[in-house]
């Protein structure tokens, strides 16, 4: 891939997944930002395109198997790999990271009065989340598959598509907006740190949180960088057979 500055973020890092670390250390949104060009990127984030370049030269001529994987997969497949794979890994972790910042608010939210924040917010985004991901597995991930057996096989009513671009669009503002909200909790743990005298239990809710946030940039770039794009396009290429 050829890095210009006016490639997307999105699309290098859907060339090669290896760049969003690069892209998380110059605190560069690769995922619910991803649609931005680098430039605007580098300019949003206060980093020197100039330098940033080469680095993601480097990375994206090294093997990334995984990264051509997921590209290639066809578009429900790819949806059922996000509903198992990430759907439910946000689903698990929830619960648990609930109870583990309640239990951090009882002990420690005297000398650390910020966890009641990063608590509520967690909660927001929980629930939000929790809706967000229901509204796709009922509602837009049964409609990319009507559209791929529309095309592969025939089946289906041509008059159900057109709309597609309406509930991506609400999912992409959707996940910007937790997007925003992990940048507050971010701030609030000072990047998931421990304080000095933070417990065990401290421990593992900051790196299960942080877990949690890389993989929510991941399962967010699955959807927003490649899966909504295709079906746009899936869309697009049925209603000109159509002749629509």
């Amino acid at each position: 891939m050829d890095i210009k500055s006016n490639v997307s973020v999105g699309e290098i890092v859907r060339s090669n997944f290896k760049t969003a670390q690069l892209f998380e250390k110059n605190k560069i949104d690769f995922c619910c930002g991803g649609g931005i060009s680098l430039s605007e990127a580098c300019e949003k984030s206060d980093v020197d395109i100039n330098k940033l370049i080469p680095e993601i030269e480097a990375l994206v001529q090294t093997s990334d198997p995984d990264s051509k994987y997921m590209d290639s997969l066809s578009l429900d497949a790819l949806s059922e790999y996000i509903v198992k794979r990430h759907h439910s890994y946000v689903n698990e972790n929830i619960p648990f990271i609930k109870q583990k910042l309640q239990k951090l608010c009882e002990v420690h939210g005297d000398h650390h009065p910020e966890l009641f924040e990063v608590k509520g917010l967690f909660g927001e985004m929980a629930g939000n989340l929790t809706k967000h991901m229901q509204k796709e597995e009922i509602v837009l991930f049964p409609y990319i598959l009507k559209m791929v057996r529309f095309k592969n096989d025939g089946i289906g009513n041509a008059k159900e598509f057109g709309n597609v671009i309406e509930p991506i669009d609400q999912m992409n503002r959707e996940h910007q907006a937790e997007g925003e909200r992990l940048v507050k909790i971010l701030g609030l743990t000072n990047n998931y740190i421990t304080p000095p005298d933070g417990c065990n239990t401290y421990r593992v809710t900051m790196q299960t949180m942080q877990e949690f946030e890389l993989d929510l940039h991941r399962h967010i770039h699955l959807e927003s960088n490649i899966l909504f794009k295709k079906a746009i396009e899936l869309e697009k290429e049925i209603i000109g057979v159509l002749g629509r």
